[in-house]
């Protein structure tokens, strides 16, 4: 196993091409930039070996198949030049595939079979794995970074064998949960916060068919309170998507491209028609729902949102049903959404009243073609990171000394985007 001990030359090379991008006008920027660009590589990626990359997610020793993705996410561009940051990303994905297979219900696992995490889950746990909360945007994750690990190195190989097999996996759980009356899944734990169980005996609420996917948790690792999470259904339609093009174009498998859209269409009509609700103003998309006609019209801050839609790909920045449920999030009609002395957007149940997080606000930034908005954003960010020159999990908006997680490395990267985007450094999609 190695690790990162010093930057390589390309990392230090991009770094200081944003510094310059920045200037003195923007100075701040690029300090948390360099600090948390080359934090991540240096303290939480492991090279188990040429092909095995283990991430870990900041203050907590477990890699998450989503944290892990966003994190090696903004050094994509860098792997267009560099077969060393190319081989470290590839290796992420490989770890990702082999913890799917492992077991694709689970959200977090350890570097190797410890018997470290929430063991005492009354869940199927094994040694390997952390956590077994159920999040759909666990499983389109790795979709999306193979993918766009392509687009960035034209390297198809990694459209191979075991990545039909994953594919495969995918499609087959997410058809399982468009009815979750079928599923083996179930999931209890012992405590007083809601938000870490499942009701009903460890099923989750009653839920009707929508053409959907059921989901037990958001991306927050919070429970659902209706099973239907709208953003991460909107993420498995770009996920199937990039499957169908896969292989039709790539690795060509016509069953799988047919399995990838007819399931893409099922769930995308299952939002069209159940997801859509009148906030008493306007129609926008809603959180959650259960088919059964509730609906939850709020937004979390963690990707994939309501929010994030363009920035997945879901949907254009200008499309008159994202920008009604975007004025809404951005609002107080969102009952997590806070406003105070030094900063306003999207909190969470997750965090406690008034904080909010600072991937909600990369996010806004990443989703707005105005660029005086991304600028305004990144001040915002530079301006409460309660003098750490890190991003943090959420912090107070009315004192950001107070914060949550002094290390949250999705954070970070999620920052370092941000600020490549301003700059027109895009990952591609």
């Amino acid at each position: 196993m190695t690790v990162y001990k010093e930057m390589p030359k390309s990392v230090r090379d991009f770094m200081n091409e944003i510094a310059e991008l920045c200037g003195e006008e923007h100075k701040g920027w690029s300090e948390i930039f360099e600090n948390v660009y080359s934090n991540t590589l240096l303290t939480t990626i492991k090279r188990i070996s040429e092909d095995d990359t283990y991430v870990l997610t900041g203050d907590i020793p477990a890699m998450w198949l989503r944290d892990s993705t966003a994190q090696v996410r903004p050094y994509l561009p860098i792997a267009e030049r560099d077969a060393d940051i190319q081989a470290m990303i590839r290796g992420v994905i490989s770890r990702q595939f082999d913890m799917i297979l492992h077991d694709p219900y689970a959200n977090a696992f350890n570097e190797d079979a410890n018997g470290a995490g929430h063991q005492t889950d009354d869940t199927t746990m094994t040694p390997l794995i952390w956590e077994r909360k159920y999040e759909i945007d666990s499983l389109c994750y790795p979709i999306q970074l193979s993918y766009l690990y392509y687009q960035h190195t034209q390297d198809a190989t990694i459209f191979d064998d075991r990545f039909k097999q994953v594919a495969q996996t995918v499609i087959d759980l997410w058809v399982v949960e468009q009815d979750h009356t079928q599923s083996p899944y179930n999931f209890e734990r012992p405590t007083d916060r809601k938000e870490d169980t499942l009701t009903n005996g460890g099923r989750g609420g009653e839920v009707a068919r929508t053409g959907m996917t059921w989901s037990g948790f958001r991306p927050s690792d919070d429970a659902c309170e209706y099973n239907y999470l709208v953003p991460s259904n909107m993420f498995a339609v770009v996920v199937l998507e990039y499957m169908e093009t896969i292989f039709t174009t790539i690795n060509v498998d016509a069953n799988l491209a047919n399995q990838a859209q007819q399931l893409k269409l099922e769930i995308k009509k299952g939002i069209e028609d159940f997801a859509v609700f009148s906030n008493g103003e306007k129609d926008i998309y809603a959180y959650e729902v259960d088919g059964l006609g509730n609906a939850l019209l709020i937004d979390d801050p963690n990707v994939p949102s309501l929010l994030a839609a363009p920035y997945l790909g879901f949907c254009d920045v200008d499309d008159v049903l994202y920008q009604n449920t975007r004025d809404h999030i951005l609002s107080p009609k969102n009952k997590y959404f806070y406003e105070g002395q030094f900063a306003r957007g999207c909190g969470s149940s997750h965090t406690p009243e008034g904080y909010i997080w600072p991937i909600a606000l990369s996010i806004e930034g990443l989703t707005t073609n105005d660029k005086d908005a991304k600028a305004a954003i990144l001040n915002t960010l530079v301006a409460t990171d309660g003098g750490t020159k890190m991003m943090h999990e959420s912090f107070d908006v009315n004192n950001p000394t107070n914060f949550t997680r002094e290390w949250f490395s999705w954070a970070n990267m999620m920052f370092c985007e941000l600020v490549m985007d301003f700059f027109d450094i895009k990952v591609k999609r």
